[in-house]
C-alpha cells in the first residue's frame, strides 16, 4: 500500500505549487508585461513632474491622487505576480537584489509613516524611477559596474582628499594675504581647488596667481596634471574594469536562460506524475490480485510421482 506521508505518492501540492509557478513566470517573462510596467513606470515619473507645478496641482488634485494610487496598485500587482512566479522555489525570489529593492519600494508605500510624511513618499516615488534598471539592462550594467567599484572609488576618494588638503594649506600659505575670498581658510581652499579639478575657471585662477608670484604657475600646473589628468584617469579605469566584469557576470548569467529553469520543473513534474502513475498502478495490480485464491498443493499419494524402485 502506498505511503500516506510520501509526497510522490500524493503530488497534488507540488503540482498546484508548479503550475501556478509556471503560468506566473509565463506571464512576468512576456514582452507586454515588461514593456506595460515599463510605461507605468514613466507615467510615475511624469506624475512626480507634473505635481511640481502648483497651478495644475490645484485644478487636478483629485485626479493625480488617482492616477498615483492606480500606478501603487499595478506595482502591488506586479508584486504579487512575481512572488507567485516563485511559489515552487520561494528562495531566489529574495536572492535577486532587484526584487529585494522592489518589495522594500513598494510596501514602504503602505507604511503608515511614509504615507503621512509628503516628503519621504515623494523621495519613495521617485526611487521607483530606478526600477526602469531591471527593463533596462545596460542601465542595470552600470549600476552593477558602479556598486563592484565603490572599493576603489574610497580609495580615490582617500586620495584625492589627502591631495586637496596638502594642496589647500600651501594654497592657504602663499595665497591667503593677497586673495582672501578663495583662499582665506582651508575650507575655502579646499572649495576652491575641488571646482578647479574640473578645469572650470583654471584661466582665472592663473592669471590671479601670476599677479601674486610667477612660481604660482608651479603650483596650478602640478595640481591639475595629479588631480585632473591622474586622479580622474584612475577612476575611469577603476569604473570601466568593474563595467567589464559585471558585463562577464551577465553573459554567465544569462547563458542558460529561463527557458532552461521552465523545462527542468516540467521535467521534474512529468517524472513525478510517472512515478504516481506507476503507483497507482502497482495498486491496482495487487488489488486484483487479491481477488483470486491462491492454489494449495495437494497433500495426496496421487500427487507424489513413484519412484523406479518402488512397487
Amino acid at each position: 500500500m502506498p505511503d500516506p506521508h510520501d509526497h510522490t505518492a500524493n503530488p497534488a501540492a507540488p503540482s498546484t505549487r508548479q503550475d501556478l509557478a509556471r503560468r506566473c513566470r509565463a506571464v512576468t517573462e512576456a514582452r507586454w508585461f515588461a514593456f506595460t510596467i515599463f510605461a507605468l513606470i514613466l507615467a510615475n515619473a511624469a506624475l512626480l513632474g507634473v505635481e511640481t507645478y502648483s497651478g495644475l496641482v490645484g485644478d487636478w488634485h483629485r485626479w493625480l491622487r488617482l492616477a498615483e494610487h492606480a500606478c501603487l496598485a499595478a506595482f502591488t500587482a506586479e508584486l504579487l505576480l512575481r512572488l507567485a512566479a516563485h511559489a515552487d522555489r520561494p528562495k531566489d525570489f529574495f536572492k535577486d537584489p532587484w526584487n529585494l529593492f522592489d518589495l522594500a519600494v513598494v510596501l514602504c508605500a503602505f507604511l503608515p509613516v511614509v504615507r503621512e510624511n509628503t516628503t519621504v513618499l515623494r523621495l519613495l516615488r521617485l526611487a521607483r524611477v530606478m526600477r526602469t534598471a531591471r527593463f533596462l539592462p545596460q542601465l542595470r550594467i552600470f549600476l552593477l559596474a558602479v556598486g563592484r567599484s565603490l572599493p576603489g572609488t574610497f580609495s580615490f576618494l582617500l586620495v584625492g582628499a589627502l591631495l586637496l588638503y596638502v594642496y589647500a594649506m600651501v594654497g592657504w600659505v602663499f595665497f591667503a594675504r593677497h586673495d582672501s575670498e578663495h583662499y582665506g581658510s582651508l575650507g575655502r581652499a579646499v572649495l576652491t581647488l575641488f571646482l578647479l579639478m574640473t578645469l572650470d575657471g583654471i584661466g582665472d585662477a592663473v592669471r590671479a596667481g601670476l599677479e601674486i608670484s610667477p612660481w604660482s604657475i608651479f603650483y596650478y600646473a602640478s595640481f591639475v596634471l595629479l588631480a585632473s589628468f591622474v586622479l580622474v584617469n584612475v577612476l575611469i579605469g577603476v569604473v570601466i574594469t568593474s563595467l567589464d566584469e559585471v558585463r562577464d557576470i551577465e553573459r554567465e548569467n544569462s547563458a542558460p536562460g529561463p527557458a532552461s529553469a521552465a523545462a527542468a520543473d516540467d521535467a521534474e513534474r512529468q517524472l513525478r506524475d510517472r512515478i504516481a502513475q506507476a503507483r497507482r498502478a502497482l495498486d491496482e495490480l495487487e488489488e486484483s490480485l487479491e481477488r483470486f485464491p491462491v492454489p494449495r498443493p495437494r497433500e495426496t499419494e496421487a500427487s507424489v510421482p513413484s519412484s523406479p524402485g518402488h512397487t
